[in-house]
This record gives structure tokens, C-alpha cells and sequence, in this order.
């Protein structure tokens, strides 16, 4: 199975939903670095169920331990890092009926095909229970990123099914993202998004969105001009996340609807500085960032999981129903933040290390 990502900075995470617990092995992070367990919960406590109104209410205090890679003064050695969460609210027995039925479009039927066996509780390694390891490994990547790079990353709920928010990639602050559960740094928009949120759980049923991913700081001249373009780095980064369905970067699939000459960003410099006057490329050309502020957008779909009977088979082959049980989110958005920005982090500080090693 292809549980690691990341070329000089390699992550390899590990667990499942409703096994003892998840982690991740974090491999080549630079040493002397300060790191604790306080530089990595903040993000896993806005990762972790049970937040809020809106998000699945399985309680999980998602408490990180660091087992190895760290001196006794704090610092990291350059050893491999092992991070651990234990699982705590496991509750299998809403998952019986599922043990020999597939669940309509989660993953049971194709992790059975491929291996012809599953972890049926809670959906096994296809849980967002997963990306714990990815949140802390970015956890890290993000304190490299800024410390050592001046690079400050985040995301954002941009857009619940219709309802779309406007938002400034230069200008929006952590704390207006932070300000409401959603996490939508639109704070009107945002009401609307917790109703329509809200209204979906009453009846059973989810709604998808887009999450807007931002890196501002990223100097000019990190990526790869061929196979790990940053964008095509980024795009596997996002489409590795549960749910996710779709990615563009800059204009994305709005580009099309412009002219050469409308779309191109024209390049200026002053007192040294070289900028673009417009910046529908998102921070990237050639596959590598320009300077300007890298913005892309991932689309989640809705859960998969509704309360409702559906059409599905079992493990013979039969036709039957199935009815969503357990707990889950109405909506995935406003947990797949702080996810795409440890995955964006993850890229970035990958790239930074390369560009090192092979540039100076």
C-alpha cells in the first residue's frame, strides 16, 4: 500500500479508524529544530470530530505523543520522527450490518476487490481518521516553513454546494478563518453555510464544497520545470485527501473563458523586486512559483454516508439495500482545512529542501 509521500521530507502514515490508533513517521526533517507536542496539537484540535455543531460528534481528544526524533533538550536529532494518536471512541457495532454489505460510493467495494479483504469498521485506512498522521507531519512542515523560509500557509471553506464566498488570498487572516466553524473567513457567507450545513444533517443527508488553499512568502524558483511541477505536486497532494474530487490552481477552469492576452500576467520589477501586475497563474509557471501567492482550490464531495436506504450488494454479489448508520459529518469542509494546509505545507517544505540541495 502507498503510505508515504515526499521525496527529501517523507512522511509514511499508519492506523486504522477503529484500530488502536494512527500515526505517522516523518522522515527527513532538518535538526535543531524546537519542536513539541504544542508546536502539533493546535492543528489536530481543529482536525479532530466532535468540534462543533456541524461536524460528526464521535469524541476524540486526538491527544499527540512524539516517541522518537527528539533530544532530550527539545530539538530534533534528524532521526525519524514517530507521532501517535490513540483512538478512543470506537464504536464498531454501528458498523455490523456493513461487514458483508458495501457501503454506495466509499471505498469498501474497491479495497475488497483489491485485496479481497477490508477493514469493514469505520471504513479502515479510507477513513479520514488517516490524515491525523498527514495534520501532524504538516504540523512540522509548516514551523520549517515559516521559521526557516518566512512561508505562511492557509486555507480556507470557500464555496458549500451554491453558496460562494468572496475572499482576498492577500489579505485574509488566520484569525477571520478561525472565526466562525465553518471556516469561512466570509463571516455573512459563512452563516449561510452553517444553516445549509445545519439543515442537511436534520435531514440525513450531505453537502460538498470547496476548500481555497493559499502559500504566501514562497520565493521565486521552487518546483521541478517537468514531472513534479509544484502544481502537479499539490494536485496529487489534494486528490490524495479523502473526498476530494477535483483540483485547479490560479485561474483553474475559469482561464478558459479568457483571451492570451486577458489571462497573461504581465511581469514588472521595482527597486529590484520582480512581481506580476495580475496573478491568474497562482503563484506557479513551468511548475515553478514565481513569488507571487500560490492559490488553488480542491473540491470535497458530499459524504458519502446519508441516512437514508440506498440501493447497494454484498459480498456475494447480491443486490440489497443499506441504510447510513454511525456518526459522521454532514459536511467534510470545515475539518479538510487544516488537511489541505498540511498537505500544502507538506509539498512546499519538500520543494524548499530540494531546491536547497541541488541550488544552494
Amino acid at each position: 500500500m502507498a503510505s508515504s509521500f515526499g521525496q527529501l521530507f517523507r512522511i509514511t502514515t499508519w492506523g486504522e479508524s477503529h484500530g488502536g490508533g494512527v500515526g505517522v513517521i516523518v522522515d527527513g526533517c532538518p535538526p535543531r529544530l524546537k519542536l513539541s507536542e504544542d508546536d502539533i496539537q493546535p492543528d489536530l484540535d481543529r482536525r479532530r470530530p466532535g468540534q462543533s455543531k456541524i461536524v460528526t460528534p464521535r469524541k476524540e481528544s486526538d491527544t499527540v505523543q512524539i516517541l522518537s526524533g527528539i533530544s532530550t533538550t527539545g530539538q530534533t536529532l534528524g532521526t525519524p520522527i514517530s507521532l501517535w494518536v490513540k483512538n478512543e471512541d470506537q464504536r464498531s457495532d454501528a458498523y455490523n450490518e456493513m461487514k458483508d454489505k458495501f457501503r454506495p460510493s466509499h471505498a469498501d467495494y474497491t479495497y475488497f476487490a483489491k485485496y479481497g479483504i477490508r477493514a469493514w469498521q469505520g471504513g479502515g485506512r479510507a477513513s479520514a481518521r488517516e490524515t491525523i498522521g498527514r495534520v501532524a507531519a504538516g504540523a512540522i512542515a509548516k514551523k520549517i516553513l515559516r521559521e526557516k523560509f518566512g512561508v505562511e500557509i492557509l486555507a480556507y471553506v470557500k464555496q458549500v454546494q451554491k453558496l460562494i464566498a468572496e475572499v482576498n488570498p492577500d489579505k485574509v487572516k488566520f484569525s477571520e478563518v478561525e472565526a466562525n466553524i465553518v471556516r469561512c473567513p466570509d463571516a455573512p457567507m459563512a452563516e449561510k453555510m452553517i444553516r445549509l450545513i445545519e439543515k442537511m444533517r436534520r435531514d440525513g443527508n450531505t453537502v460538498g464544497g470547496i476548500v481555497e488553499g493559499i502559500a504566501r512568502g514562497v520565493p521565486a524558483g521552487w518546483g521541478e520545470p517537468v514531472f513534479d511541477k509544484l502544481e502537479a505536486d499539490l494536485a496529487k497532494a489534494m486528490l490524495s485527501l479523502p473526498a476530494s474530487k477535483a483540483f485547479e490552481v490560479g485561474s483553474g477552469f475559469g482561464g478558459i473563458l479568457l483571451t492570451g492576452r486577458e489571462h497573461n500576467d504581465l511581469i514588472r520589477a521595482r527597486a529590484g523586486k520582480v512581481y506580476t501586475t495580475t496573478n491568474r497563474s497562482g503563484g506557479i509557471q513551468g511548475g515553478i512559483s514565481n513569488g507571487e501567492t500560490i492559490f488553488f482550490r480542491t473540491a470535497f464531495k458530499p459524504v458519502a454516508t446519508v441516512m437514508h436506504e440506498q440501493d447497494t450488494i454484498d459480498e456475494q454479489l447480491k443486490n440489497t439495500t443499506l441504510k447510513g448508520r454511525g456518526r459522521h459529518d454532514p459536511c467534510v469542509l470545515p475539518r479538510a482545512v487544516p488537511m489541505v494546509e498540511a498537505m500544502t505545507a507538506l509539498v512546499l517544505v519538500d520543494h524548499a529542501l530540494r531546491q536547497k540541495a541541488q541550488c544552494g
